[in-house]
């Protein structure tokens, strides 16, 4: 029997039950759901509709409750239809009659919405914690090899070169970005929904203020019926999952490049690449190529929870049960490569020879003549024009590029823009990819990330002592 059944005169048949239970996922909310519980069970008492014997009780029983699902021991009933059924059953058979004064002023419509936002702010800070360690595993590359350069690309086709720790740092920006969003996401979400009821709140002498500051909220819900049936919060947190699978998208399709022996930039340690079952010499960059395949799974899950949304009346739908395990899934496949490319760029050995002859290609070194050009008084156009013929000669000649310059008026007298290292050292404007530059970006990433951190604090609920 569910524990709504007084209205029904026949049980659930099994394939609806089949199509409704969610305790198999859902069990993940347990401690969330146990802590808004026992918060509810102190409004409860502070409203009078619980002793204070009773609520002490019904609190313990909570805590034991708790307890039996750390340990693995909690028993699911044939009747738990989710987690916080199974909870109310649970502390019904602790405490007898008690028991059943613990859902008082309280729908599950309200429960779930207030179970979710907990699980969604903590979930929000482990990931936004595990991407700044990501952070940290490209700046102590960046700080390992910090004379180490490679061309950067625009197209695919060898553009300029940048430093090593310059092009991993613009990786680390955009991470940044990501926690940003994961930080604001959480302030926006961060109102507790408890006391809504059904929809519509209740006639009993609640205090939804008390309850939501007791749970670490910013303030209770201004509307019941946002209250029950908002999951911007479930949307938003998928929206920004997704566009943090994309940023480890590239940094995958990065590392698949490098790897490769076409390229050779880089190599990644034994531990994070696999074996072929059929051909011994092949290491291959398997946490990249995850890394990259992941991210159509987490845009995926915004996607699917977006069509749950887009036509549902106010108030609670049971769609709305959809919101979960597209955020669970997105939640630990995001965490997941996180933490796996975190390790396998701490892994990483960075090919310098391989990658410096590459960015040393004189070809990269036109954009500096012209540059030289426009510092002598000849307009950009001009300039790009008359390195741009040089450079067809000296491709359809076969020529070096350097023989070309020299040989020609008026551009002979910047053939040592060719050097080694010079087209680099060159790109010194602020924010550029040249050493002269690097500093003070390094100031300004440091400060971003101690900021980033600083903004990333566990809320810690404070439940009164009864």
């Amino acid at each position: 029997m569910t524990l709504w059944g007084g209205r029904f005169t026949r049980p659930m048949s099994r394939a609806l039950w089949e199509l409704s239970e969610s305790f198999s996922f859902d069990h993940a909310l347990y401690a969330h759901d146990i802590l808004g519980s026992r918060a509810h069970v102190r409004g409860l008492a502070r409203a009078g509709l619980l002793t204070h014997d009773e609520a002490r009780e019904l609190d313990r029983v909570l805590v034991i409750i708790e307890g039996e699902f750390a340990a693995g021991t909690f028993e699911r009933r044939e009747q738990d239809e989710d987690v916080h059924m199974a909870i109310e059953r649970r502390a019904t058979e602790l405490a007898g009659p008690i028991g059943e004064r613990l859902h008082t002023a309280r729908s599950r419509n309200d429960q779930v919405a207030t179970t979710l936002r907990l699980f969604t702010r903590d979930a929000l800070c482990a990931i936004s914690d595990e991407v700044l360690d990501l952070v940290d595993a490209l700046v102590e590359l960046g700080d390992r090899d910090d004379n180490a350069y490679l061309p950067g690309y625009t197209h695919l086709q060898r553009a300029q070169p940048v430093l090593l720790a310059h092009h991993l740092n613009a990786h680390a920006w955009a991470l940044l970005r990501d926690v940003d969003r994961f930080v604001d996401a959480r302030e926006r979400l961060n109102v507790s929904p408890l006391g809504a009821g059904a929809l519509a709140g209740t006639s009993l002498p609640i205090d939804p203020a008390a309850t939501a500051s007791w749970l670490g909220f910013r303030e209770p819900f201004p509307n019941s019926m946002d209250a029950v049936s908002d999951r911007d919060f479930v949307a938003e947190t998928l929206s920004d999952l997704a566009l943090l699978g994309v940023h480890l998208s590239r940094m995958g399709e990065e590392l698949v490049l490098w790897t490769s022996a076409e390229f050779a930039f880089a190599s990644l340690g034994d531990d994070f690449t696999t074996g072929s079952s059929m051909l011994p010499h092949k290491k291959n960059s398997d946490v990249a190529e995850l890394a990259r395949g992941k991210s159509g799974r987490m845009v995926g899950n915004l996607m699917g929870l977006l069509t749950v949304l887009k036509g549902l009346p106010l108030t609670y739908n049971r769609d709305l049960q959809e919101d979960k395990e597209p955020l669970f899934d997105s939640l630990t496949q995001a965490s997941l490569v996180v933490t796996a490319l975190a390790g396998a760029y701490r892994s990483l050995t960075f090919n310098s020879a391989v990658a410096e002859l590459a960015a040393n290609d004189e070809l990269l070194g036109a954009i500096d003549v012209a540059e030289r050009l426009v510092s002598d008084g000849v307009p950009f156009r001009r300039a790009h024009e008359l390195v741009g013929r040089a450079v067809g000669e000296a491709v359809a000649g076969g020529i070096p590029l350097r023989d070309v310059v020299a040989a020609t008026t008026p551009l002979a007298a910047y053939a040592d823009v060719f050097d080694a290292g010079y087209t680099l050292a060159s790109r010194r404007s602020p924010g550029a990819a040249g050493p002269a530059a690097l500093e003070a970006q390094r100031v300004r990433l440091d400060a971003e990330r101690h900021r980033a951190r600083s903004r990333v604090t566990v809320v810690t609920p404070s439940l009164p002592t009864l």
